[in-house]
């Protein structure tokens, strides 16, 4: 027989998570009245960029270019205002009050999130190319269209040129929620701060994973399961982990990582090298060398 929950015991449960030992660990409170930052504002952001960035793929389907300047200028006017008050929210996340006033905090929004818009057009450039290089890469795909619209390398790589352009211009924490959305829907797990050169394509996609110090050239192609991680990580004296040094991979022009390959640590995989499946790697590969399981 299943007893239902009666008022005693809810208020003694009640009363055990209203304890202060039992919630400090989790509970966060902003020194500020402004909320955390919101995932459904964020994700309307990403879309009406995509919009832009995409158009006719995204957002209004049947837009011309007679009516491009409209379409741009809404999306942009509303993903504007949404990034200027996401900023705001995930610098109040980390504020010490004392630091500065909320007046120069809403400024430096602006500022930022105009600094950021001014990027769009080379995100576009960019992740036309990640387009061209999943569309040539692919013999699966029959249009660069098609690529756009349903692959989850193209997915991912939108989420992250627009976080890694945040991140650079120092913006707190929405960089990594927007990483982590295209994470949730793809599998593909890109650290904002990672830099990825132009015709990027990850074929199938499923449990990738780069690091935040990563640097990636051109015309790079990496398959499902790839890791480019980090080895041990250094600890200060008093034993905290030492965080911001470079310690995940670098990968060079022209390289091929095929599926379940996992590099680790500050190593360099030298230009036009192609590494095969499930191999260990934590030391450097020279240019052209193929290294594979046997």
């Amino acid at each position: 027989m299943v007893s239902k929950i009666g008022s005693p015991l809810l208020a003694e449960v009640v009363e055990a998570l209203c304890e202060e030992s039992s919630y400090e660990a989790v509970y966060h409170m902003p020194d500020h009245d402004r909320p955390m930052p919101s995932l459904e504002a964020l994700g309307e952001l990403v879309e009406r960029l995509r919009a832009v960035i995409f158009p006719g793929y995204f957002g209004n389907s049947e837009i011309r270019p007679e009516t491009m300047r409209y379409h741009i200028g809404g999306n942009l006017d509303v993903a504007y205002r949404i990034l200027v008050e996401q900023i705001l929210r995930g610098h109040c996340f980390f504020c010490n009050a004392d630091e500065r006033s909320c007046l120069d905090c809403e400024a430096a929004a602006k500022l930022i999130a105009s600094e950021f818009m001014a990027k769009l057009p080379e995100i576009r450039r960019l992740l036309a190319t990640d387009v061209q290089a999943a569309y040539v890469g692919d013999p699966a795909s029959k249009s660069p269209g098609e690529t756009i619209f349903c692959y989850p390398s193209i997915i991912a790589m939108t989420h992250h040129r627009i976080a890694h352009e945040l991140y650079k211009l120092n913006v707190d924490l929405i960089p990594r929620i927007i990483g982590e959305m295209a994470h949730s829907k793809t599998g593909i797990d890109i650290h904002p701060g990672a830099q990825i050169g132009e015709h990027f394509f990850i074929d199938h996609g499923t449990g990738t994973v780069i690091g935040e110090t990563c640097i990636i050239g051109r015309n790079v192609r990496l398959y499902q399961g790839v890791t480019l991680g980090a080895k041990s990580f250094p600890q200060d004296d008093s034993g905290q982990l030492i965080k911001g040094i470079a310690r995940h991979p670098i990968v060079e022009d022209n390289v091929i990582v095929y599926s379940g390959a996992t590099i680790l640590g500050r190593v360099t995989i030298g230009q036009g090298s192609v590494i095969g499946g499930n191999v260990w790697i934590t030391r450097s590969v020279e240019a052209g060398e193929r290294l594979l399981q046997r």
